[in-house]
């Protein structure tokens, strides 16, 4: 994608939209600066722009010129969409607002810290993430629509870049494909019991008044993201939940009771309903996860290393033992092949940089030669489970200049996107031309990208 044009989706990332005041040296509260169409920008929204975009690590040079032009290009999009009547999945909306936080509270450790540096409560947070979705995936359908027609012809990718020299093309990073079979170690009936008693006493004491759910999820929920917030995981769409979890949550009624035990991939859970609105319901939850013995760890590293053995000697093939001796769901069916979506073309592949693997199996690989199986190990998997694996090489691409015989896909992807950023530059170049905007006399003397805001 166009680095102007990432820039435009980073701002849309953040949710611009926000209407909380800001104070400037002048005493100031808020003004506006812009108005594009009947649509004004705040300058309270360029400040939410330029800090939100520190906090996803970009650099934005001269950001008082950039961002309100980029505000601007984002109101042409948002309008053109509403011309359109572009809808937005309400489900996949909160399913991506409630990754975000996730991601949010891995990245600085704690809800708390996540509010410190956003400035925002975690409800207010959601609220903006979710606003943020609805603009990005908006904006991804307007510009889909005007880049419908741009083809890429093979000659065409030949001619732009045969007089390229050569290390001005693209170069791609080492990537590697790997398969993988995984054993959960078994848990022990007793252990299983213990959890499950703990629960039920945990609801007892819910059900009786004698405690709050709310306080017992901080205490001792082992679902750290939302224990700290009393177990609340918010308002929730059925796919957002894995089905054994979402079918008890949606099935409560009375706010007052508490769930019967439902097992999950993650352990054991206790829910309690804290309100519905239509679609989606809004419950707490206490997570337990059974220990799992030392033996039963060392019992799974056993017998992967024996299918390990039998593979190398001829007995199967990997692919062959995947689809029948793994625990991996995500992969079993794939010949244990892993997979990942490739944020470039946003479809899945199994080719992965390292950067990008499961650490502890990107720590294995590294070493590994193609053809190779390693003996088993164990890793905490993207669920949280600490599982045993073992994993076979099946190719490494090393790192190199991108060549029209190993990577056509790649450059014919960079001629595509420079075609379809033509196509949008165009488009936007028009709709300056042809919008009512006004800009606050201060805030003209700026270096903009493209001609015409000045009216």
């Amino acid at each position: 994608m166009n680095k102007n044009f990432l820039s435009l989706f980073l701002l849309a990332l953040v949710g611009i939209t926000t209407a909380t005041a800001q104070h400037r040296d002048d005493g100031v509260v808020d003004e506006v600066i812009w108005v594009v169409g009947d649509e004004p920008i705040l300058l309270s929204d360029v400040e939410e722009a330029r800090i939100s975009a520190a906090l996803y690590g970009e650099q934005i040079d001269n950001p008082y010129s950039v961002i309100p032009e980029q505000l601007a290009i984002q109101k042409l999009f948002l309008h053109q969409a509403e011309l359109d009547s572009v809808e937005v999945d309400e489900a996949a909306v909160i399913r991506a607002a409630d990754e975000q936080i996730n991601r949010a509270i891995q990245n600085f450790g704690s809800r708390e810290n996540v509010e410190l540096i956003a400035r925002k409560t975690i409800t207010q947070y959601r609220e903006q993430q979710k606003q943020m979705y609805r603009n990005n995936e908006k904006v991804r359908q307007v510009r889909s629509k005007i880049t419908a027609n741009v083809k890429v012809t093979p000659a065409e990718v030949r001619e732009y870049f045969k007089n390229l020299p050569q290390d001005s093309l693209p170069f791609v990073p080492t990537q590697v494909e790997v398969q993988i079979i995984t054993s959960i170690p078994r848990v022990e009936r007793e252990e299983v019991e213990r959890v499950e008693e703990r629960l039920r006493d945990f609801a007892r004491r819910v059900n009786s008044g004698e405690s709050e759910f709310s306080t017992l999820a901080k205490f001792y929920s082992q679902d750290t993201g939302s224990a700290r917030n009393g177990g609340e995981l918010g308002y929730s769409g059925r796919s957002q939940w894995v089905p054994e979890f979402a079918n008890v949550a949606f099935s409560l009624n009375d706010p007052k009771k508490v769930s019967k035990i439902v097992k999950t991939e993650f352990g054991y859970h206790i829910i309690q309903l804290i309100d519905k609105k239509g679609d989606r319901v809004n419950v707490r939850h206490i997570l337990l996860k059974p220990e799992i013995a030392e033996s039963e760890f060392e019992k799974a590293t056993a017998r992967l290393d024996s299918i390990a053995d039998d593979i190398r000697s001829g007995k199967f093939t990997f692919d062959e033992a995947a689809p029948i001796l793994s625990d991996d769901k995500e992969t079993r069916n794939n010949h244990g092949i892993m997979s990942h979506l490739d944020e470039a073309s946003y479809s899945p592949t199994s080719r992965f940089q390292m950067k990008d693997l499961v650490p502890d199996v990107a720590k294995i690989v590294e070493h590994m030669q193609p053809g190779e199986v390693s003996k088993a190990f164990r890793m905490t998997n993207e669920k949280g489970q600490e599982v045993c694996a073992i994993v076979r090489l099946k190719n490494r691409i090393e790192g190199h200049r991108a060549s029209m015989s190993e990577d056509f896909q790649l450059l014919k992807d960079i001629v595509y996107e420079k075609r379809c950023e033509e196509v949008v530059e165009k488009w936007i170049a028009d709709k300056v031309k042809n919008t009512y905007v006004r800009i606050n006399p201060n805030w003209r003397q700026a270096d903009f990208k493209y001609q015409g805001w000045i009216k």
